[in-house]
């Protein structure tokens, strides 16, 4: 069972406080970013969600590994691309339990693949819904995390076709070879 919970206002504050934190880290270590941004569900006020704030660091391609010092000097574990081109993860320090952090590339498909389904979300009341729906139906069941993801997948890919994303970019987001948790604890 993966828990669901409805959307919690509190979300964008606790978001907020995260970008800060990040923001003066990167520049204390003079590290260029693009911007910060608030992907994942709880970005999309109205929809239910894991109770997890998820941030995307973006930066130019030079700037990946600087950035990815910062994270490691704030507590966090480096945890590679995990099967997603240009997508650093990092496993959370205690303190910030309830968060996923990447660093990410400017334009990369991923990112963008973040920021159609937040803004595609936001904008359709009828896609947020029948997400939300599928969220909570599917984590009542799955069995664990990588369960719930394949069980929301069509209606993601429909979301991203909604956003405008192409066939080829959104069969590409598809074959990422992400490994499973019972693989790669996290």
């Amino acid at each position: 069972m993966i828990t669901v919970i409805d959307y919690d206002p509190a979300w964008p504050q606790r978001f907020e406080a995260l970008r800060q934190e990040y923001a003066q880290a990167m520049a204390a270590a003079a590290v260029p970013v693009v911007a910060i941004e608030h992907v994942g569900s709880t970005s999309v006020p109205g929809l239910a969600a894991k109770p997890i704030i998820d941030c995307d660091i973006i930066v130019a391609p030079a700037d990946v590994e600087a950035a990815a010092a910062v994270l490691v000097g704030l507590g966090f574990r480096p945890l590679g691309e995990l099967g997603i081109p240009q997508r650093w993860a990092f496993k959370e320090p205690a303190r910030l339990t309830g968060t996923s952090t990447y660093v990410i590339v400017e334009g990369a498909l991923s990112l963008r693949n973040h920021l159609c389904v937040r803004d595609t979300l936001r904008s359709n009341a009828a896609l947020r819904e029948e997400y939300a729906a599928v969220k909570k139906r599917v984590g009542a069941t799955a069995a664990d995390i990588d369960e719930y993801g394949r069980g929301k997948n069509a209606v993601l890919q429909r979301i991203l076709e909604a956003g405008g994303m192409g066939e080829a970019e959104r069969a590409s987001i598809d074959a990422n070879d992400v490994p499973s948790h019972k693989e790669l604890p996290r």
